[in-house]
């Protein structure tokens, strides 16, 4: 069994920080957000998806450096306040099955996320959305780190925490399991996971090894 893991929200506890980021800088050009609202548009889509949204909703072209004053600020914010999720290091260490992450992010955020918290001796594989056509809910993602990990879908199992990245996982064919211990998950995040597809959800890192036993 390969285990796939998310990093935003399943590895580090960096929704809340980016959303915030998000609206601030969305905001500061004239296009008021809140941070709630980022998270529940966008968590768990790329940049490249949520530019596009935005465009479309407002009939507009946000800045070309867009992403780039984005990325300035939330990678001062990581390095200062970015933690991982409770108890995500011991729970990847007690399975031996073989795992990398597969992420919305851009390289270089899923990076800078794994060393500062102290989680990048843990995967020597990262994959991102960078490096497929589709971002989630499209499928594309998982079943590219597939192919490069030299696994079948359904011998996947996949850890998430937004709706997009159950749905990407259900469409790949593979097995998942939905994440609510994240800092931006409210009270009805785990049933909106099980609407998206998870036939399981937990909240605490400590009931994933025994869960990802279940289900392989």
């Amino acid at each position: 069994m390969l285990l796939i893991f998310d990093c935003d929200g399943v590895l580090v506890d960096s929704e809340p920080l980016a959303s915030q980021v998000d609206a601030d800088v969305l905001t500061a050009l004239g296009l008021p957000y809140t941070a709630d609202e980022i998270t529940r548009q966008f968590v768990g889509k790329s940049m490249r998806d949520m530019i596009g949204r935005i465009e479309a909703d407002h009939g507009c072209t946000l800045p070309g450096d867009f992403a780039e004053r984005v990325n300035s600020a939330l990678f001062a914010r990581f390095e200062t306040d970015l933690k991982p999720i409770a108890g995500v290091g011991e729970a990847i260490r007690s399975l031996s099955h073989p795992r990398c992450v597969a992420s919305s992010s851009a390289p270089e955020r899923i990076a800078l996320s794994l060393r500062v918290t102290g989680l990048a001796d843990l995967f020597d594989n990262v994959f991102s959305a960078t490096q497929v056509a589709r971002g989630k809910p499209a499928p594309d993602l998982f079943l590219f780190a597939a192919r490069q990990m030299g696994a079948r879908p359904e011998e996947c199992l996949v850890i998430e925490d937004s709706p997009a990245g159950v749905q990407a996982a259900v469409a790949a064919g593979m097995r998942v399991i939905g994440f609510t211990g994240g800092g931006h998950c409210g009270p009805g995040h785990a049933e909106q996971l099980r609407r998206a597809g998870a036939p399981v959800t937990i909240s605490n890192m400590a009931d994933l090894a025994i869960t990802a036993r279940a289900r392989a």
